[in-house]
């Protein structure tokens, strides 16, 4: 039985040809990547960099190596506008003159890349905007709504390398096939159950949550005698990319929420290039996300490397959440 290419999907779902290839370029750049993870110990690239991008964080060689990959294949896309990265202070303006219909594209080069030392999984995420108007290059015009997003997805770099994508149709996933070259769809309108007995969340930082959060986890951790009267088991990749994946295949609520440690800077996720896509992506596939008082779509940005709690995963789930912070 032949399967559905990438751009056989893409056609069938979008009539912008645009669109279409800035997606293929994206998933081009990431079909790169995968070939540098997994060659990354043969090149002895999987150690530190000996720098800190903009967030102050110490970057992986891998890292870099990931930024420059996506700034070489999609930055030279004709319809781009601008390029926003985690690994870049400034926006990166392919056009002096941006018009209403081109594209900005946000990412994350390599997500996770703590885990590459490892040898966990890790994985490259983006968000595609397109330009309502004609603006002039700067940090405000790439200030943009995540309700705006007309496409976002992530790849997954693991025992395969899967990409998966929304371009407001849902939630597909694809698988690349080594030996065409191309992206498969192997898992077709993905869909996260309601409810859940699953979380995950960074536990080491119990001590730094807010009230909300830290009764929400000890009532899930009493199990079946306690108030929520079922066992709940706890996952924790340190790789939003996979633990997203997991939630996307089988369901469960994933929390990085604004705590005492890092409140001053609004939370420990990126909202343009984390938060926006990975809602997008949960919100399309029937769950829910939310910075625990409100969605995260409809947070204003005030900055392209604004963070902000994250909260997502099923839907039910989610909502439960949501009203532990109310009665706080």
């Amino acid at each position: 039985m032949t399967q559905t290419t990438l751009r056989q999907h893409l056609q069938n779902q979008t009539t912008d040809a645009a669109l279409t290839r800035i997606i293929e370029d994206i998933s081009t750049a990431c079909k790169l990547i995968a070939d540098r993870v997994r060659h990354g110990a043969f090149a002895g690239v999987l150690g530190a960099a000996e720098t800190e991008n903009v967030q102050g964080e110490t970057q992986k060689e891998l890292d870099v190596i990931s930024d420059e990959i996506f700034q070489q294949i999609v930055g030279t896309n004709p319809d781009l506008a601008a390029l926003v990265s985690e690994e870049v202070d400034e926006v990166n303006w392919r056009k002096e003159a941006p018009k209403a219909g081109d594209f900005v594209v946000y990412y994350d080069p390599l997500d996770g890349s703590s885990n590459l030392d490892v040898n966990l999984s890790v994985g490259t995420i983006f968000s595609i905007v397109q330009l309502e108007a004609d603006v002039a290059p700067s940090a405000e015009a790439v200030q943009i709504d995540g309700t705006k997003q007309i496409a976002a997805g992530y790849a997954i770099y693991g025992p395969s390398t899967g990409l998966v994508l929304s371009v407001g149709q849902g939630v597909d996933g694809f698988t690349h096939h080594p030996g065409s070259g191309e992206f498969l769809l192997t898992q077709a309108a993905m869909i996260i159950p309601a409810q859940t007995q699953e979380f995950a969340i960074n536990a080491s930082r119990y001590d730094l949550w807010d009230t909300p959060v830290r009764r929400y986890i000890d009532d899930c951790l009493r199990g079946a005698e306690g108030p929520r009267g079922k066992k709940f088991n706890m996952r924790w990749c340190a790789s939003m990319v996979a633990d997203v994946h997991r939630i996307l295949t089988r369901g469960g609520v994933f929390l990085y929420p604004k705590d005492s440690g890092n409140a001053g800077q609004g939370g420990k996720l990126r909202l343009m290039y984390e938060a926006n896509p990975m809602g997008m992506l949960v919100e399309q596939a029937g769950g829910a996300s939310s910075t625990g008082t409100g969605r995260i779509l409809e947070v204003a940005p005030t900055g392209h490397h604004q963070r902000v709690s994250v909260i997502l995963g099923s839907r039910d789930e989610v909502a439960v959440i949501e009203e532990y912070h109310e009665k706080a």
